[in-house]
């Protein structure tokens, strides 16, 4: 992986390093653009690499299970073979077209002259909603994210949460964990019925119509949970070294809402070529909206793919749309 502390002329830029950007890097490669990886985050992998590293990924094609990272690990590598060039920890601020290219300014100071932009930034910069009585406790027994399950080994852990993160971490954990029970405000879960059904099984404890009411430990962490429990008339205490607060995050745009793009809920639209309202601008993976849409990193990997496409005949009318299949290459 190429990074450089200067920014260059390339012919496209790519913004957000998640999986449909790696994705559209190497296929860039594939069609002979020089191309740039911007993101504000130090590591490639987007919100992967940042909040689910160790999760099981089920739904990507040609893969039965793929762990996060490794799945990060094989784009990267995949798109290393055209040299793509990252700008890892820069966030891009402003867009200005100049002699029929766009120059974007990087937050630190420096600009990338690209041709073409492709947003892959899924949702935006994004900030997890915090657990009410959490406060003085992130980082000393409440986390959001688990990075590294052996963390957590013989550990009692409660998470809470009733979507698919929080049930996804209940089946990650339950193997590595000494217990662990989730923890739910309502009755009804946004999760998959699935993986709910999957957690039922292994026979981790859900507790529904309960709030996290106190948070008690020392000065060598988080000893244990209070539960107000509405079937319950006293308080409900769990023994805790950990909390994972699995409660969703917000998500913001930053500056991309001042490009001149047609916003749809914290989406940017597209049309079927992923082309935006500016031309030689495009969006592929979470972040774009059209009728119909599934976000899915499969669906990405594919719009990166026809976004780039395109993008190739938009920066050369003589380019073939369709390029061949990669496995006639030799």
């Amino acid at each position: 992986m190429t990074t450089i502390e200067t920014p260059s002329e390339v012919d496209l830029l790519i913004i957000g390093a998640g999986p449909t950007g790696l994705f559209a890097a190497y296929y860039a490669g594939f069609r002979e653009l020089s191309t740039a990886v911007v993101d504000s985050l130090p590591e490639p992998g987007g919100q992967v690499t940042a909040m689910y590293p160790e999760k099981k990924i089920f739904d990507v094609a040609g893969f039965p299970m793929v762990i996060g990272r490794d799945l990060v690990a094989a784009l990267v590598e995949q798109a290393d073979q055209f040299k793509p060039t990252y700008l890892l920890g820069r966030k891009a601020r402003e867009v200005s077209e100049v002699d029929g290219k766009f120059d974007v300014a990087l937050d630190g100071g420096g600009v990338v002259r690209a041709g073409a932009i492709l947003i892959t930034a899924g949702m935006g910069e994004f900030s997890p909603r915090p657990l009410p009585v959490g406060e003085g406790w992130l980082g000393r027994g409440v986390v959001h994210f688990v990075p590294e399950l052996e963390v957590h080994r013989g550990q009692d852990v409660v998470v809470v949460g009733g979507g698919d993160s929080a049930f996804d971490w209940a089946l990650s954990l339950h193997p590595i964990a000494r217990s662990v029970t989730l923890v739910h405000r309502r009755n009804k879960f946004r999760a998959f019925a699935a993986t709910v059904r999957q957690v039922r099984e292994l026979g981790v404890p859900i507790i529904t119509d309960a709030q996290v009411v106190e948070l008690r430990g020392d000065d060598d962490g988080l000893r244990e949970v209070e539960l107000s429990v509405q079937a319950d008339p006293g308080p409900v205490v769990l023994p805790a070294q950990a909390v994972v607060a699995a409660l969703g995050f917000t998500a913001d745009l930053g500056p991309i809402e001042s490009w001149g793009l047609s916003i749809t809920r914290r989406a940017v639209e597209v049309d079927t070529t992923m082309r935006t309202v500016r031309d030689r601008i495009y969006a592929a993976g979470d972040i774009a909206h059209y009728e119909g849409k599934v976000k899915l990193i499969a669906t990405g990997f594919g719009e990166a793919a026809t976004a780039v496409n395109n993008i190739a005949v938009a920066l050369n009318p003589d380019a073939h749309l369709f390029p061949g299949h990669s496995s006639d290459v030799s």
